[in-house]
């Protein structure tokens, strides 16, 4: 496989950062590696992985075909909110890696629903991520529906296309959000440094809108509710941190420090999840209970 990649600002980020950035499936170290073997040009010449690059520099990268590891179907706990012939919506919890990705091939979501579904998952998106149509990230907690067959999993991705889905999330946010509700409508792309990272000053960006309520304030802190009017990587929690709240926990696009230790990654929860069924053609909505650090966070945060 081959693919191009052109630099359409000053960029001066080196190439095996850029490369990472880019394509998240891959390891830096794989890049550099690919670098060091000669299968990853700029301008038609090999370059080294610390190249930094210029506006209007073309790269080349060959991806040398690889046999797609076998995922193991593996006994892991289910949280299973709905469950039929078509779809199967399930409660993620916190820590979990949706699909196997390298450096994770076990203890996925995905080996979960193996185990579970046996055969009986959508094969659209291949073999490491059957039945997958939409994600969450790793620490964030809540409703994510999985196709069992490729009818449903047509059906459920042209309801996320047409932003259709019905998406709301809890979190709890730094600082005391004055109005009680809003709306952020801003475009999200990459960082256009930091590659790994999503922003709303990028270059290239698309539509992102974001609907928020206060539920409850403590202070410092304030509980959310967010509905997704689009579904943008990271799109809750780039917006908030671009209003000047960030999630609580959240050390991408919040502080370093977290003042509660306990947390691992940002407060966010999806909660409800709202869809057209894809046989029935009627709406389905389930709603996933808070994860208990959660909750055990909102009671701390009442006695403060």
């Amino acid at each position: 496989m081959i693919k191009y990649f052109t630099i359409e600002f000053e960029s001066g980020e080196r190439l095996d950062r850029y490369l990472a950035g880019e394509m998240p499936d891959m390891s830096r170290s794989y890049i550099q590696k690919l670098i060091k073997d000669s299968q990853i040009y700029v301008n038609e010449k090999p370059v080294k992985a610390n190249y930094r690059l210029c506006f209007d520099d073309v790269i080349k990268v060959t991806i040398p075909e690889l046999k797609e590891p076998e995922i193991a179907a593996e006994e892991l706990p289910l949280d299973i909110l709905y469950e039929d012939s078509d779809i199967i919506i399930v409660n993620k919890p916190k820590q979990m890696v949706v699909h196997p990705a390298p450096g994770h091939y076990s203890g996925t979501l995905v080996n979960a629903l193996m185990y579970h579904c046996g055969k009986e998952l959508s094969g659209i998106n291949g073999v490491m991520r059957p039945g997958i149509v939409h994600r969450i990230d790793m620490d964030t907690t809540g409703s994510l529906v999985v196709c069992k067959n490729d009818t449903a999993h047509k059906c459920i991705a042209r309801q996320l296309k047409e932003h259709s889905i019905k998406r709301v999330y809890v979190a709890l946010v730094h600082g005391n959000i004055k109005e009680n509700q809003g709306t952020i409508n801003a475009p999200i792309g990459r960082h256009p440094t930091d590659r790994k990272k999503m922003s709303t000053h990028a270059k290239h960006s698309r539509e992102a809108i974001t609907h928020y309520k206060v539920l409850e304030r403590f202070g410092d802190y304030t509980y959310i509710q967010c509905e997704l009017e689009t579904g943008r990587t990271h799109q809750i929690r780039v917006h908030m941190a671009s209003i000047g709240h960030p999630l609580l926990g959240d050390q991408v696009y919040g502080p370093a420090k977290c003042p509660f230790k306990h947390l691992q990654g940002q407060t966010l929860h999806a909660k409800t999840l709202g869809i057209i069924h894809p046989s029935t053609g009627e709406y389905l909505e389930v709603n996933a209970p808070l994860p208990t650090y959660f909750k055990e966070l909102l009671v701390i945060l009442t006695k403060l």
